[in-house]
């Protein structure tokens, strides 16, 4: 069976979105759907969607109401809402029901797993697909860092998401960093803003308290950690992977081997 699905794992800073967009590019048959992070509209991700329900929804202004159901994708839970879509007062609302960040993982799970569910449904079958970071990262961002899950926890909804996506026959490419401050360093040079921001929620999230995290070195434990788990979790998938050691000491090398991988 062909593999119709390429995922690119790894920590921030890695290479993650270049190297998705190598293996795009050097797909060889039929048609590619490259998807990288922070599209905006990922066919197997809410990276920027809120959700309410049926009973929220109803206590809403009729104008507010008839600006989500112009938009949204009413479920049978409740309406799902690309907040890219939504302007001023009715988006600072929205966003207290962010699904990433502020649901509670009652509710947020059930609806990433059934959007899963709906991309490898609804997957052009002559289509293969490449996607930046959403087997892992996306999880381990909910699971380990938000909620301070322990890593069995991760694994048991991770391994659930693999077994959806079993049909699509998938390939995990993992780029393994063992300088992780250097290249977060290196890298966050060119992404202003950025360091600050992802420094604040890590070190404040569940487990970067629980750790007593604190400033850039706190951020780098919560990265270390993190890796560490998800290369356990990636070793018991039912998933083909494949570990890139430190491709940014030799790129050219890197992408040999993944070149190799796709042939």
């Amino acid at each position: 069976m062909d593999n119709r699905l390429y995922i690119v794992e790894g920590l921030p800073c890695s290479g993650k979105s270049t190297t998705a967009r190598f293996i795009s590019e050097n797909l060889k048959k039929g048609k590619v759907c490259f998807v990288d992070e922070g599209s905006g509209n990922h066919p197997a991700d809410y990276e920027f969607h809120a959700f309410i329900s049926e009973h929220n929804f109803a206590l809403l202004p009729s104008n507010e109401q008839d600006i989500i159901s112009a938009c949204a994708l009413h479920t049978e839970r409740g309406y799902i809402v690309p907040l890219s879509r939504i302007q001023g007062e009715l988006f600072d609302m929205l966003m207290k029901y962010k699904i990433y960040d502020f649901l509670p993982w009652q509710v947020e799970m059930p609806l990433m797993l059934e959007k899963w569910q709906s991309f490898v449904r609804n997957a052009d079958k002559d289509t293969m697909y490449v996607f930046n970071c959403v087997l892992l990262q996306n999880p381990m961002c909910e699971t380990m860092m938000r909620f301070g899950f322990s890593s069995e926890q991760s694994y048991d909804y991770i391994r659930k998401i693999s077994d959806i996506i079993t049909p699509m026959n998938p390939v995990v490419i993992y780029l393994k960093n063992d300088d992780i401050s250097l290249c977060v360093k290196r890298t966050s040079g060119e992404r202003e803003g950025w360091l600050n921001g992802v420094i604040d929620y890590h070190v404040n999230s569940a487990y970067g308290r629980s750790i007593g995290a604190s400033g850039f070195e706190g951020y780098i434990q919560c990265l270390e950690e993190r890796q560490k788990r998800e290369l356990d979790i990636l070793a018991r998938l039912p998933v083909k992977s494949v570990l890139i050691n430190n491709p940014h000491h030799n790129w050219a090398g890197a992408y040999e081997k993944i070149r190799k991988i796709l042939v």
